[in-house]
């Protein structure tokens, strides 16, 4: 098995929103926010290669949407999904696998295009994978979460026969050696993936753990739909990541790829960062 990090660009959103009840004078230690309160967030995705499979965990928000939503996102960056894939080497038709942790546009955007004014996917050779429940969340949304389902993002994916379900049961098996947990604080159905690498155990937080700076059990999104359940599993998933020493992969923080964990007077807190690329080269010597 390979692993690579996919940086898929970076864009901008509202401090308060991502932290929810905590000051501004707490948060923005980790996160400091612009003129106008916002903060900058990566867009860092997975690519797993596993034998004759390449998998790609997420997709980042794309750039087919028109110059009015982009707007409120300030994309920038000088990287996007397929340059950094093919920085490593690939391009999309190698991908076999494209592995949604959920639907919000900023994790499914890239997966359709906009080729001639047909909606096609991005991955023409891959399945695209989710689950049931999520999917009906998503293509019939509450008022609160439809402005991050974008049906132009999703309907196409099933429209095209590539839309695959994985059984909704935490624990399930994705692969020999990727495993699927289940979340349902930020969204319903959230999946993240649970990697065996190299005899460590790497966890891709998604939303659950946006970033290191949300790692204190009440730093919790105000964009998550259920916060009190959100809250009871970060606490059960970063015990269980300290006491097993997880790597934990984080999609959205602009600085840090990867940490892991330790045990303090104040609670679980962050102990090392690192990037993927070191973390390979540290286990290769």
């Amino acid at each position: 098995m390979e692993l690579y990090t996919i940086n898929a660009g970076l864009f901008k959103l509202d401090g308060g929103a991502m932290f929810g009840v905590v000051p501004k004078s707490l948060w923005q230690r980790t996160n400091p926010a612009d003129e106008n309160n916002l903060c900058t967030w990566a867009t860092r995705l997975l690519l797993i290669v596993e034998g004759k499979r390449c998998i790609l965990i997420d997709t980042g928000i794309g750039d087919k949407q028109d110059q009015k939503f982009f707007s409120h996102y300030h994309l920038h960056g000088d990287e996007t999904l397929k340059t950094s894939l093919a920085k490593h080497g690939f391009q999309p038709d190698d991908i076999t696998d494209v592995f949604l942790t959920h639907l919000h546009f900023d994790h499914v955007g890239g997966a359709i295009e906009l080729n001639e004014s047909q909606l096609t996917p991005t991955f023409s050779n891959a399945i695209y994978w989710s689950n049931r429940k999520h999917w009906n969340w998503a293509i019939h949304p509450n008022d609160r979460e439809k402005a991050s389902f974008l049906k132009e993002n999703i309907l196409p994916i099933e429209e095209s026969g590539q839309l695959k379900f994985i059984e909704e049961k935490d624990g399930v098996a994705f692969t020999r050696d990727i495993c699927v947990r289940f979340a349902y604080g930020h969204t319903d159905a959230m999946m993240l993936p649970q990697i065996q690498y190299k005899n460590h155990t790497i966890l891709y937080m998604a939303d659950l753990l946006p970033s290191i700076g949300h790692i204190p059990l009440p730093y919790v999104m105000s964009y998550d739909m259920f916060p009190l359940r959100t809250l009871k599993e970060k606490k059960h998933l970063l015990n269980e990541a300290f006491e097993k020493n997880y790597i934990l992969f984080l999609e959205h923080d602009p600085i840090h790829e990867c940490c892991t964990l330790r045990q303090t007077a104040k609670g679980i807190r962050v102990d090392k960062t690192f990037s993927l690329a070191d973390f390979n080269n540290q286990v290769n010597t």
